[in-house]
């Protein structure tokens, strides 16, 4: 066998190496595609290469196009960092490569997702009898229990959509909000349900679904239904009154589906709970861990409240499958995939390392970032905050100064001045039909100092681009 001591020693320095110094490098890119082109790419080797020497050549070009995502000043795409010990933990499973699909494949692997279902419904306060899928991310998780709930809504009216197909199936209704998240209508889109054959209820001003507009949508109804909630706006953070929209829902016979890719972890912090009151009632939740949670990536978490569906909907039989008893989890009977990597390791030791406390102190913690942030841009005369701070998404618009920019302008110009300027990284969004900077605080290793400093490098990016004419940075 291969020695592959030399191999990891050269990943261990050069891992130590990037981690010991994302703090201080320029937070976005510093390379454009054709130089990442021209330091890594040429034809395909003839003939194979020392494999220490291209570990050491893939570190050496990839660094100016990596993005510091783990670092504690990026604001972008509601992107977590990855605690130490999921860092550490994910070397391990890559040393160890798990096959999560049959208990047979690996019986440590199944048994630490049980365990890890267990804590995630715990922390949660969802139904402990949940079954819990382990995916890619919160894309799949939609994915994954939009599945379920088609194939329950549809067998209540006597229509088996795995077996029959939706040709000739009984017409479904799905109801989202107004502000509802891409990911859900690209799961819907997967699972043939088109993007005009959605019902819009409408949504407020920080983007919650409006119970009243609900009710309408659902009167007079009769037939299989849907309804998407949202905990956790994108862009303002803010939840849907689940409570509110459940008891609707139900009282129409719908299952209720609740997109959280982040928002559903308010749950676990006592203060922020009230937000997403009710939570518990829906059939089904998505989320994410590679976001609040700061697991590496890929991870996220399929939870439906109806184990029957869950698994009617994605588990797949074949002779050379061999199964045990139900008591082993079959972790594809709970996703799309058949093969895929052990997920649960990092989440295993991110929450036995963490416990309860260190996972809401955690959120806890960002939350109260998001508004020191929000607190300082709103005190620089032309930066405005659009949103309610109520976790850790602040919503900024630019006023402009210059008669050749209106607001949309000056805060796409600010917007690129920081990302080149490289103290912090934030992204943008169009929201209510105005354009913003949006910053997200999700990093673990994010400090007061970093809220600072960045808050410092927006209002000088700002005051830079409202100088005379052709002053401006580009």
């Amino acid at each position: 066998m291969t020695d592959i001591t030399p191999l990891l020693a050269v990943a261990h320095a050069r891992a130590l190496e990037w981690l010991s110094r994302v703090e201080a490098r320029s937070v976005g890119a510093r390379a454009t595609r054709q130089q990442l082109l021209d330091a890594l790419g040429g034809a395909l080797p003839g003939q194979g290469e020392d494999a220490a020497a291209v570990l050491e050549a893939l570190c050496t070009g990839a660094d100016p196009g990596l993005v510091a995502t783990v670092g504690p000043r990026y604001f972008g795409f509601v992107t977590g960092g990855a605690v130490p010990v999921t860092v550490a933990t994910e070397w391990l499973a890559s040393a160890w490569d798990q096959n999560g699909a049959l208990y047979v494949m690996s019986p440590a692997a199944a048994v630490v997702e049980d365990i890890v279902s267990a804590w995630v419904l715990d922390l949660l306060g969802l139904p402990a009898s949940s079954s819990v899928g382990f995916v890619t991310g919160c894309h799949m998780a939609n994915f994954t229990c939009l599945a379920a709930a088609r194939h329950e809504v549809l067998r209540r009216h006597g229509w088996d959509v795995e077996v029959q197909g939706l040709q000739k199936a009984p017409p479904l209704t799905v109801v989202v909000g107004g502000e509802v998240h891409v990911s859900v209508t690209g799961a819907l889109r997967m699972l043939g349900i088109g993007t005009g054959e959605l019902k819009v209820a409408e949504a407020d001003a920080q983007g919650r679904m409006r119970p009243e507009a609900l009710a309408a949508q659902l009167a007079g109804i009769r037939g299989p239904v849907i309804v998407c909630a949202q905990a956790g706006n994108v862009n303002t953070g803010a939840s849907d009154p689940m409570a509110s929209i459940i008891q609707i829902a139900h009282a129409h016979g719908a299952w209720v589906h609740v997109d959280g890719a982040f928002g559903l972890w308010a749950a676990a912090v006592p203060e922020l709970a009230p937000q997403v009151a009710g939570l518990y009632q829906a059939d089904s939740w998505a989320t994410d861990a590679h976001k609040w949670l700061n697991v590496p990536y890929d991870s996220g978490l399929a939870i439906v409240a109806h184990p029957a569906p869950h698994r009617a909907a994605l588990s797949l039989r074949a002779s050379y499958l061999q199964r045990g008893n139900d008591e082993e989890r079959m972790g594809m009977d709970w996703v799309p995939e058949s093969s895929r990597r052990a997920r649960g390791f990092a989440l295993y030791t991110l929450i036995r390392s963490l416990g309860r406390r260190g996972v809401a102190d955690l959120i806890r913690r960002t939350c109260a970032h998001a508004r020191d942030m929000a607190t300082r841009l709103a005190a620089v005369p032309g930066l405005t905050i659009l949103n309610d701070v109520v976790l850790n998404q602040v919503l900024v618009r630019c006023a402009s100064t210059r008669p050749d920019w209106d607001d949309d302008e000056m805060t796409r110009r600010v917007m690129a001045w920081v990302q080149a300027e490289g103290t912090c990284w934030a992204g943008g969004a169009v929201w209510q039909g105005r354009q913003v900077m949006r910053i997200s605080v999700s990093n673990w290793s994010t400090t007061g100092d970093d809220i600072a400093r960045a808050a410092d490098a927006i209002t000088r990016a700002y005051r830079a681009q409202s100088g005379p004419i052709g002053s401006a940075a580009t």
